[in-house]
């Protein structure tokens, strides 16, 4: 007997769903059949999931998450709900931490049936900088208002469009000599999809899940210069790496253009990998996947003469 599909036909509202993780998640929930409410500041930076969805399976709504009328509508009539919002702009711990507070307890009185709060490891409302504070503000506001709420924490989300991996990617391709900071830094990093698998099963059984947080690492931990090194070799190129000091990262996480900001430079240097005290992927029923298996053919577009680099070849260029 086939099994039942207890996300068949709910409508999930995913806040946050136009982003990166956002159109994974997304995508991954119309797999198993539910209806989708995309509400985003930008929600037309998601129509790419148009052509993946069934008629009346997927809705978009223009949302102020401060603004608690403009979430209210957004929730109307939903089944669950995924909260994904996260900046390194504007007032941190607003949109991270209260506003999920506004959203878990306006979910609480709409009778939402089980509700997905997406943060970070490292949240903690005690924090360093206004990113894990306001994760972690928002996480106490959360379960304050819902109880039965689902807390993931992933590390950092990689993946074919990701700002991280592909930021180093474009610095390694130009320049024959890079600079590494944080370069000890032990990183746990997780693909986008391995998320989504932990949002869409956390949903799909709240009675298991809810209530508990989750730490999402992937399978190896990497410090950042060998990710560089990793990054450099899937280009074919022959690149010299510069572990720069500290004190010098973080005079250069001040200074205006900069890739880097003082917070992330800070959250950087802390580390990321799962702590241990909280379930992870295995509780959830997923194997999470390495970097190694997709990193190759997202640095094809890297390579000095793209798909028609021979794998042997390596350049300095």
């Amino acid at each position: 007997m086939a099994r039942s599909n207890p996300l068949a036909d709910k409508l999930v509202t995913v806040f946050g769903g136009s982003g990166f993780l956002g159109t994974h998640v997304a995508q991954a929930l119309l797999e198993r059949g539910a209806r989708l409410r995309i509400a985003s500041r930008n929600p037309e930076k998601a129509f790419t999931l148009k052509p993946l969805a069934n008629l009346g399976q997927l809705q978009f709504a223009r949302c102020d998450i401060t603004n608690e009328r403009s979430v209210a509508a957004c929730l109307h009539g939903a089944d669950a709900v995924i909260n994904l919002v996260g900046s390194f702009e504007g007032d941190q711990i607003a949109l991270m931490g209260k506003s999920a507070g506004t959203i878990a307890q306006l979910a609480k009185e709409n009778g939402v049936q089980a509700l997905v709060q997406v943060t970070a490891i490292g949240a903690d409302p005690e924090g360093q900088t206004d990113y894990s504070r306001g994760k972690g503000i928002g996480e106490q506001l959360v379960l304050d208002a819902f109880p039965k709420a689902t807390i993931l924490r992933p590390s950092i989300v990689f993946g074919q469009d990701d700002n991280f991996l592909n930021m180093f990617a474009g610095l390694i391709q130009m320049l024959p000599v890079l600079p590494v900071f944080g370069p000890k830094a032990q990183l746990q990093l997780v693909h986008v999809d391995d998320v989504a698998a932990a949002v869409v099963a956390s949903l799909a059984d709240p009675a298991k899940h809810g209530g508990k947080t989750f730490e999402l690492g992937g399978p190896e931990v990497l410090t950042m210069l060998e990710i560089n090194q990793r990054i450099a070799d899937a280009q074919r190129r022959q690149r010299s790496f510069i572990e720069v000091p500290d004190f010098a990262s973080a005079t250069f996480a001040t200074l205006p253009l900069t890739p880097m900001s003082r917070d992330q430079w800070t959250m950087l240097k802390q580390g990321n990998i799962v702590s241990g005290d909280h379930p992870g992927f295995k509780q959830l029923g997923i194997e999470p996947k390495p970097l190694s298996l997709f990193l190759d053919k997202m640095m094809v577009q890297y390579r000095k003469q793209g798909r028609f680099t021979t794998t042997s070849a390596t350049t300095g260029n």
